[in-house]
């Protein structure tokens, strides 16, 4: 990950290129055995989301930090500073497949904002597919409904996903678990993405 860190985006980006270039039609990423249960996009993928930037801009702060990584046996887990890799959408999804967010101001609809709701009045009633609910007052609920881009929202429920991970044994991982890919907080091995929509 150091050595990851310290290259080039573009360096990253031309050796991406060349090895989806070279796989067939369908195939061209490179999917770690947590992405497809999870629904999530492969690490190494660049653009729409740009996760790999995420990792080239978080992972080696992180590191430095010291933090303690359980899903690959990274560090000591003493001192209670852990992190865990969490994807919000798939428990946004456990509420409902559409979507609840947009980069695009135009794009921010009032359907969009009918499923921010669904999604928090889950997440508080317990329905969401997770061990612990979310309590929150009425101005942050205000805030979370009104952000059209779900930052705010995506922030509480990967907060959630790491409380729900924390209280199972080994933080829910695998016992297989491949340590150089990790695995992403609350979601079983083996499971899929979640159902259709619903609003509670």
């Amino acid at each position: 990950m150091r050595h990851y860190c310290g290259q080039p985006r573009a360096t990253l980006r031309a050796t991406f290129k060349r090895w989806c270039d070279a796989r067939p039609a369908g195939d061209k990423f490179a999917w770690r055995r947590a992405d497809k249960p999870a629904g999530s996009s492969p690490a190494m993928r660049w653009t729409n989301p740009p996760v790999a930037w995420m990792m080239h801009a978080g992972i080696g702060r992180m590191l430095a930090a010291g933090l303690a990584f359980p899903a690959h046996r990274h560090g000591g887990l003493d001192d209670g500073r852990v992190a865990l890799e969490a994807y919000p959408g798939y428990t946004a999804r456990k509420v409902c497949r559409r979507s609840y967010k947009s980069d695009a101001p135009a794009a921010r609809t009032a359907e969009r904002t009918a499923n921010r709701v669904a999604i928090l009045r889950a997440l508080a009633a317990g329905s969401a597919g997770l061990d612990i609910r979310l309590e929150v007052g009425a101005t942050w609920t205000d805030r979370l409904i009104a952000d059209g881009s779900g930052d705010l929202l995506d922030a509480v429920i990967c907060g959630l996903q790491a409380g729900h991970a924390a209280g199972l044994p080994d933080y829910g991982l695998p016992f297989d678990l491949d340590l150089l890919e990790g695995w992403i907080a609350s979601v079983p091995p083996g499971i899929g993405p979640g159902s259709d929509c619903n609003r509670p």
